[in-house]
């Protein structure tokens, strides 16, 4: 099996980050994404991926400096897990996995956030089962919250009571809310701008640049929300097609 690579502020410029290393038109969201990480690492955050040309990493941080509405202090979290294509079920996620594993030894266990049934962007949650996680919390519509404890005498993670109900504080038209973890949001936020446009509807756009605003964000998915009258819609990136697929009346 290949080798592990992770990234650090001195080989980050020479390494790529797996995602959209090959889609040229999220080439501003991709520099961005990895000035972001140069400003985690600091605060602990890990990214670390097999030196193959392909979407195969996994990131971590300890969850205080997490991007996330949730309260686990002594936590883990893991933030962004990919293995992809023919890359699955090979034993490359098991061999991450680990790696988060040793390094959040000597704290309470690892959380990460998935969903109820397979949604994009979200973490597959029958991996982590089968890996020993167990759901200690649930926020709407479908998000769940897993751990590994390292003692169970631990007190689980839960999420933040603000993630629990799907509920933004615009209450008029479409808000989309994003941070520059992805290399995908800045690219997909200007097309649904374009797409506003286009069908004249309401579009309020709020880039969460702190992680004050991310740990007091209205779901558990701070990389990229779309609400519509102050509900939840989706994490899905939205193109087009998928516009049109969540929001059929505004055709």
């Amino acid at each position: 099996m290949e080798t592990i690579t992770q990234l650090t502020a001195s080989n980050i410029a020479a390494e790529h980050i797996c995602c959209a290393f090959s889609d040229k038109k999220c080439a501003v969201g991709y520099q961005a994404k990895k000035e972001w990480l140069k400003q985690q690492f600091d605060d602990g955050y890990v990214f670390k991926k097999f030196d193959i040309r392909g979407k195969v990493f996994i990131e971590y941080v300890p969850a205080e400096k997490a991007w996330v509405p949730i309260d686990a202090p002594g936590y883990m979290l893991i933030n962004c897990f990919w293995v992809s294509g023919q890359y699955k079920d090979k034993g490359y996620g098991k061999a991450l996995l680990q790696e988060c594993l040793k390094d959040a030894e000597g704290m309470k266990g690892i959380a990460v956030v998935t969903s109820s049934k397979k949604q994009p962007f979200l973490s597959d949650k029958q991996f982590f089962i089968k890996n020993g996680f167990k759901k200690c919390d649930e926020a709407e519509p479908w998000f769940e919250l897993l751990y590994l404890p390292f003692d169970t005498r631990a007190t689980p993670p839960r999420f933040k009571d603000v993630a629990r109900y799907g509920r933004c504080d615009i209450n008029e038209g479409i808000a989309v809310y994003y941070t520059k973890a992805c290399p995908f949001t800045k690219f997909y936020v200007t097309e649904l701008e374009r797409i506003a446009r286009d069908k004249t509807v309401k579009l309020h756009v709020v880039p969460m640049e702190t992680r004050q605003q991310a740990q007091n964000h209205f779901v558990p998915h701070t990389i990229y929300s779309v609400f519509y009258n102050g509900k939840f819609v989706t994490q899905h990136i939205l193109n087009d097609n998928y516009f049109n697929k969540f929001f059929p009346n505004l055709k």
